[in-house]
């Protein structure tokens, strides 16, 4: 009998690095995957499982007048917990550090089913820095008892909290594998990338994307506030001290991202303020930038793959893996501006970052877990 195994997933960057691990699985004789979306982010989610031609197995209804964590937490909790029960997997796998992943890991393990965690063992240190995501990851780790960690770091800092080295093991990141999956698709399929270029005219990016382009992403929860209208000033500044540059701003829809950007950078002709875009239009706007700003944690994952530095609007990283690579650098919101002249100004400055090899592996992390599941839960890769 194939083992089933159920992935529990809710936000965007769930389903990019999932999808390749639940293509792995799919074509293995040994596995039933099935995909449950919490409804963290729907339309975003739905959207990538699409690109990459998966249909979720469940999808959970939440209400959506429930904004707080707590309200969100308990509601998915319970709905997670209907679906575990309804499918009964042999192993519940969840990824990194959102509210859909530590209600999958709690559900799964008030049915005693073994929990699979993918981009485990990235931390801060401080519970607060990224609000909640630091605390959600710590506590799906301490659940869980498989942990696919990216790096040898994370791998530490697993060890650090008493984690069984028998269950820890070092596989990269699967958003490379998806990344690069996205990038050969791009650049093989004419009417895809067609598509995407008509998509930008619409959105007013009439003019060739291979200009001078900075693409800028910004929407953690404690930048908002002082921090974020900071980071707004800054690219104000740098707009206008370059305005040989086009900054393209796919601006969140949270009303704490939305106010602050369209107040301070709206109606500036080298600042393009347009919608979230779906997955290949972001691949295809990192690879027709000259470098990034971003407060996001996946961005610093897959920009160094296509040789693109990235500026963290960000105190702390829990992935520090890059910084030390030299792929990204820490620049909180106080020395934006700086660090980003240096790029434009210092080709060996922008050299240096835009040639440091990526630490988060080759595209193979995927096929890596469905070998070492293989392993731990005793089965063949041959036909039943």
């Amino acid at each position: 009998m194939k083992k089933k195994i159920l992935f529990i997933l809710g936000t965007r960057p769930e389903a990019v690095k999932v999808a390749p691990l639940y293509q792995a699985l799919k074509g293995h004789v040994a596995f039933e995957p099935l995909i449950a979306l919490t409804g963290q982010h729907p339309e975003m989610a739905d959207e990538i499982l699409s690109f990459f031609g998966i249909v979720p197995d469940f999808k959970m209804v939440l209400n959506r007048t429930s904004f707080s964590l707590s309200e969100f937490t308990a509601e998915c909790l319970r709905e997670v917990n209907a679906v575990i029960e309804k499918s009964l997997p042999d192993l519940v796998f969840v990824h990194g550090d959102t509210s859909s992943t530590f209600c999958g890991a709690l559900a799964a393990y008030y049915h005693k089913i073994p929990v699979a965690h993918l981009e485990a063992g990235l931390r801060t240190g401080d519970k607060y820095s990224p609000f909640p995501e630091e605390m959600m990851r710590k506590m799906t780790g301490s659940l869980a008892e498989y942990h696919f960690a990216p790096t040898e770091n994370a791998k530490q800092a697993l060890l650090k909290e008493n984690t069984s080295a028998k269950g820890i093991f070092v596989v990269g990141n699967s958003v490379i594998d998806a990344l690069l999956w996205t990038v050969d698709k791009i650049q093989q399929d004419n009417v895809l990338k067609e598509f995407i270029l008509n998509d930008f005219k619409r959105l007013g990016l009439s003019e060739d994307l291979n200009h001078k382009i900075i693409l800028v992403t910004g929407h953690r929860r404690e930048n908002f506030g002082g921090r974020f209208e900071k980071i707004c000033h800054a690219i104000r500044t740098l707009s206008q001290d370059h305005p040989d540059y086009h900054f393209v701003y796919p601006v969140h829809l949270n009303p704490n991202v939305q106010k602050p950007v369209n107040e301070i950078l709206g109606g500036i002709a080298n600042v393009h303020l347009i919608p979230p875009v779906n997955y290949p239009h972001f691949v295809y706007l990192m690879m027709s930038s000259q470098f990034i700003l971003t407060d996001s944690g996946g961005i610093q994952e897959e920009a160094p793959t296509l040789g693109k530095p990235v500026l963290v609007m960000r105190d702390t990283t829990e992935r520090p893996e890059a910084v030390e690579a030299h792929c990204a650098k820490l620049v909180g919101t106080d020395h934006i501006v700086q660090a980003a002249k240096s790029l434009i100004q210092d080709k060996g400055v922008y050299n240096s970052m835009s040639g440091a090899q990526n630490p988060y592996g080759n595209g193979k992390t995927a096929q890596a877990i469905v070998n070492i599941l293989e392993d731990v839960l005793k089965i063949s890769d041959k036909p039943l």
